[in-house]
């Protein structure tokens, strides 16, 4: 998974470099030539829209989602187990939610055969495709993480769960930055 996200993150940072380009020589192209593409604010939505909801799939694999760990460490390890199980479920159950959220848009477009109020007409469906597939990808990570804590948790692997879901401490983040900056 850690690949996937990897790739998902060079993918969206490819992307938005190509938006920025985009949107340079469009902003050029209007004050020097007086000429327009007409879509650079509209493939921009749609790069935003799937780019971030890959990004939810990075933050899920790096555990970068906020959670408030004040209290975390202070608690016995067994809680703090059982509360990083409970988050990683409390995550997987969200992205049931948004799959069945995205799911009544995605049929909604389809039926309607909705396009984009804009020059271009895009047919929705194309971006919203893009966009749900992420979102899906995001709840199939989401929910085998969430398996896979909970067999440690049935098998009582407890230590397991707190080793690979707990959040990111101020230490531990530290280090990641420490050895990525002496990769560089």
């Amino acid at each position: 998974m850690e690949k996937f996200a990897a790739f998902a993150a060079r993918l969206f940072g490819i992307a938005l470099v190509a938006l920025s380009i985009f949107v340079s020589v469009e902003t050029v192209a209007r004050k020097l030539f007086n000429f327009s593409f007409e879509g650079a604010d509209e493939l921009g939505g749609y790069v935003l829209a799937v780019g971030s909801s890959l990004a939810f799939v990075v933050a899920l694999v790096d555990r970068a989602h906020i959670r408030i760990d004040v209290l975390h460490a202070r608690f016995p390890k067994r809680l703090q187990a059982i509360m990083d199980w409970l988050s990683i479920v409390s995550m997987a159950a969200l992205g049931l939610f948004i799959i069945y959220v995205g799911r009544i848009v995605i049929v909604d477009t389809m039926a309607y055969g909705s396009t984009a109020p804009t020059p271009w007409a895009t047919p929705l469906i194309w971006p919203q495709a893009a966009w749900y597939g992420a979102l899906c990808l995001f709840s199939l990570s989401a929910i085998y993480m969430a398996i896979r804590a909970t067999v440690y948790v049935v098998n009582g692997r407890l230590d397991a769960v707190s080793a690979q879901f707990h959040p990111k401490g101020a230490i531990e983040e530290l280090e990641e930055e420490m050895s990525d900056l002496q990769r560089r």
